[in-house]
């Protein structure tokens, strides 16, 4: 196929406008790193059209290579040669057969494109004749999502509140199973007969193989993958078909919190919570079961279900029109609620039909929320924003259990099981048993985490407690080394036995559950049956504290959930994570898994796709990045695979760029911000005069960015004291980042005024633009633009390290010193990594300013250490080759100045 079939890349792209040459230059690298089956590492900053030459570039060769496919399929299929011997004439037959299978699959989904948009046009037709029946599903929609249930009539409330109070009297009595409800039935654990792995080999085996090419994006947050689809529809690809013929098919997947459309689920807040409910709506839609004469037996009462996941109508269109249209998650939500369909399932009934996917970090890189939402690693896979993947990665397969958490997870348990105690057989009563034992042995080991108070007549906070543990010497030491996690872990899931603990929750015990929503209006019956039932819940669960406030907000109604990502995680390789026990007087003793090897799960990503494609604005240095990605087994394997991009901006470095690395201030003070001088009163007042001065020559805005919230605090509460802050209110409007993320709205959109002169006006003939204190990993250091005269200036305050006494630090650090070399500068590789994270931050705040082609900005590093080959040689090369070192402020700011 490459030597027959490839063809060169293309000189010229389908682009929306004459492209750059770095973009031209970035479209041709990604078309031979798709095309040769790369790792490709490829580095464009911010501003340079990225996401576009992704799309372009990326579209070009899927285009390509499918007219490639056909050709040769249609020619192997039609060709008809000698064969030299039997096995030459096995090979060409088997050959010829997949190549005719292929275009079968090609002209069936070419069928079903067809159907679809023929569908698309009927069914406006046919809801005209459906009228009746919309009137009704509208009906019940108010129904169920009112909350409000049938009326009763007099006898059957005094049914209903006698038996209520008969279940509540006789909970936890041992012959209470022998009268199970249907409700009860629903919530009890099914019978679980073998361990083997036979029944789902089984259902795999009999899925059909999909083999429709596809290019995977992903980026990490919800607004980028928004953007990315926004750049698509304004391509040529966006349209019907572009000039060649070729027409895409895109879906974008998301959480349901992104796109769920039901009230009663969306008011839960939380994902897991969301999870649960709509997963109980669905079941409440099954078809009643019938009894043994035909009838359908009588529900106690109504159960609630989903009206847009029923509307299964309206649901196979909105599949339809994402699978015809380029959609964004926001308008696929508007289209499923002017159907009155499910955006969520709509999504994910698409994906078999569509060429590209859009979806977030986590749903692609986590195993089992890839493998829930139906998605085959065996095409190209394009990772955004990729300089924070190795984070992202040890994040989500990192877990925090707290004691509280252990401790309200073994009383629901144990309370479950006494409620199904006739009712559970062997295998069942065994495992319930061993997670009972798993999670009174975490209680014991979390109770050995004693909090210690200082000494000191100054401080009077408890200091933080911490062990650090293999996950084998945890288990040895908790007396978990004989439990088989994997068996444990599988059976969890199989019988849904958290899903169903929710259950029993909310049924049995409202009074102890997660109170995350505000109290709705209640009936008088529902009062009545909740006021009987206080009382005898109460002596049910003598053996439990009553919930705190900070559990209401953090804990999951059924905890064992989330200590299922515990279990998967002792089931882990040893070399692969540590356990961290912690305490403290906030949240108490904890158990948190830390993950050290990112490897381990990206390496099935690595071995499926055809293609990986890891882009960003900052990828340097990227051999820390694939030497922590790469598996230690397969390293030499796959480095054989990697091709790397770097390109410069679309500026005039030498014209609209003017990095200065300072090394002391207007009065000589040296800048050297490290963690024990960075406090000296005489350091932080050069500070502010370095930035008076700046303001009186910079008539846009200023951001300053600080290592840390807490730094920035005692910056600005010196200022005040000593008056900086009243000069620098002379030149400028000072905002200050807020901690929570609802109040970055605000401030933005005020900092936005101030710097287009609607704000207070001029000053002194000069722009009333605003100074913004930011801090490096904020809200404001990454995903947002200050473009034009938002930030004319970017101050960098000294190096952003992390805090090397942080125990997960020093272990992750330890980690890569024994199984990595050394620099050849003779740097361990836990030093290398710190460093990394230091300028990856610095790099990610410093690319606030320059946004586009004719966008122009000062940017100032306040550091002695920035003059430092190690340290230079980690910025952009954009930034690095115009960077200039001033030993003396009055040389830097006469530059400023011109």
């Amino acid at each position: 196929l490459d030597e027959k079939y490839n063809l060169p890349t293309p000189s010229e792209f389908i682009f929306p406008f004459e492209p750059y040459s770095i973009q031209v230059d970035f479209m041709k690298a990604l078309y031979q790193a798709i095309e040769h089956k790369q790792i490709g590492v490829f580095e464009s900053p911010t501003g340079t059209g990225k996401s576009l030459s992704l799309i372009c570039g990326s579209l070009s060769w899927l285009r390509d290579h499918e007219a490639r496919e056909d050709k040769r399929c249609k020619e192997l299929s039609s060709k008809q040669t000698g064969f030299k011997n039997n096995v030459d004439k096995k090979n060409k037959n088997g050959d010829r057969q997949s190549a005719m299978e292929q275009i079968k699959r090609q002209e069936k989904r070419k069928l079903q494109l067809k159907k679809i948009r023929s569908s698309i046009a009927n069914y406006s037709l046919n809801k005209q004749n459906e009228s009746k029946s919309n009137s009704y599903r509208k009906k019940v929609k108010i129904y169920f999502k009112s909350g409000c249930f049938r009326k009763a009539n007099c006898d059957e409330t005094m049914i209903l509140m006698k038996q209520a109070k008969m279940e509540i009297e006789n909970f936890g009595k041992p012959n209470d199973t022998d009268s199970l409800s249907i409700e009860d039935l629903a919530i009890a654990l099914d019978e679980y007969n073998s361990d083997d792995d036979g029944d789902m080999e089984m259902m795999d085996s009999n899925e059909e193989e999909d083999q429709l090419t596809r290019i995977f994006f992903c980026s990490r947050t919800h607004s980028q993958l928004s953007q990315f689809v926004k750049e698509l529809q304004k391509s040529p690809f966006g349209k019907q078909t572009d000039p060649d013929g070729f027409q895409v098919t895109m879906v974008g997947l998301g959480s349901r919190s992104n796109l769920c459309i039901n009230d009663e689920v969306r008011k839960l807040k939380s994902v897991s919570l969301m999870n649960e409910r709509c997963l109980e709506m669905q079941k409440n839609s099954k078809p009643e079961a019938s009894s043994e004469d035909g009838k359908r037996k009588r529900q106690k009462k109504p159960k609630s279900t989903c009206c847009y996941y029923t509307n299964h109508d309206a649901t196979s269109h909105l599949t339809n029109t994402i699978v015809d249209s380029i959609l964004d998650i926001e308008e696929v939500v508007k289209k499923g609620r002017s159907l009155e369909a499910c955006p969520y399932y709509a999504s994910r009934h698409a994906v078999p039909l569509t060429q590209l996917v859009v979806l977030p970090y986590q749903t692609l890189l986590h195993k089992a929320t890839r493998e829930a939402s139906g998605i085959k690693l065996k095409s190209v896979v394009i990772i955004d924003e990729a300089h924070n993947l190795v984070e992202a990665l040890n994040s989500m397969h990192s877990c925090l259990v707290t004691a509280k958490q252990i401790s309200k997870a073994h009383g629901q348990l144990t309370r479950y099981a006494h409620k199904f105690n006739t009712r559970l057989k062997a295998k069942n009563l065994f495992y319930v048993k061993q997670i009972l034992y798993v999670l009174q042995n975490l209680l014991h080991a979390t109770k050995s985490m004693n909090v210690k108070k200082d000494n000191s007549p100054n401080e009077n906070k408890p200091k933080l407690n911490s062990r650090l543990l293999t996950v084998n010497d945890f288990l040895f030491s908790s007396k978990l080394d004989n439990i088989n996690f994997f068996k444990l872990l599988r059976y969890c899931e199989r019988s849904k036995i958290s899903r169903k603990l929710s259950g029993f929750v909310e049924r049995f015990e409202q009074n102890g559950a997660v109170a995350i929503n505000k109290p709705t209006k209640k009936s008088s019956l529902s009062t009545f049956l909740e006021n009987i039932e206080k009382p005898a819940l109460s002596t049910a669960n003598t053996n439990s504290t009553p919930p705190t406030k900070s559990e209401y907000d953090v804990t999951m109604a059924s905890p064992l959930m989330h200590i299922e990502s515990l279990f998967a995680a002792f089931s882990s390789a040893n070399q692969d994570g540590r356990v961290v026990m912690t305490t403290d007087s906030e949240s108490g003793p904890t158990i948190k898994y830390l993950l050290l090897n990112p490897a381990s799960h990206f390496k099935q990503i690595l071995d499926q796709s055809r293609a990986i494609i890891v882009a960003g604005g900052t990828m340097q240095p990227s051999s820390c990045l694939l030497d922590q990605l790469l598996p230690e087994s397969d390293a030499e394997k796959h480095r054989s695979r990697i091709a790397e991009f770097s390109c410069g901006h679309v500026i005039n470095g030498a014209t609209q760029l003017l990095p200065i690395a300072l090394s002391s201030g207007p009065s000589g003070e040296e800048f050297e911000f490290t963690f024990q001088k960075r406090r000296s009163l005489k350091l932080v007042d050069e500070i502010g005069r370095v930035l008076v001065n700046i303001s009186n020559i910079i008539p846009g805005g200023i951001v300053c960015f600080f290592p840390s919230y807490d730094y920035e605090k005692y910056v600005v509460q010196r200022w005040n004291e000593a008056g900086i802050t009243a000069k620098l209110e002379m030149k400028k409007k000072i905002f200050r980042e807020p901690k929570k993320a609802n109040e970055v709205d605000k401030l933005l959109v005020d900092y936005t005024r101030c710097a287009s002169n609607k704000g207070p006006g001029k000053q002194n003939g000069m722009l009333c633009c605003g100074l913004l204190l930011s801090v490096v990993g904020g809200k404001m250091s990454e995903g947002i633009n200050f473009s034009d005269e938002l930030g004319r200036c970017v101050v960098m305050v000294g190096l952003p390290y992390p805090n090397s006494q942080s125990p997960e630090l020093r272990e992750k650090m330890n980690y890569l010193d024994r199984n990595m070399k050394r620099h050849t500068d003779g740097r361990s590789a836990g030093q290398l990594h710190y460093e990394n994270l230091c300028m990856k931050a610095v790099n990610q705040s410093i690319g606030r300013a320059i946004r586009h082609r004719n966008d122009y900005a000062s940017i100032v590093l306040l550091d002695k250490r920035y003059l430092r080959p190690s340290i230079t040689s980690k910025l952009p090369t954009w930034i690095s080759d115009h960077l200039t070192n001033h030993e003396r402020f009055g040389t830097a700011f006469a530059s400023i100045k011109k």
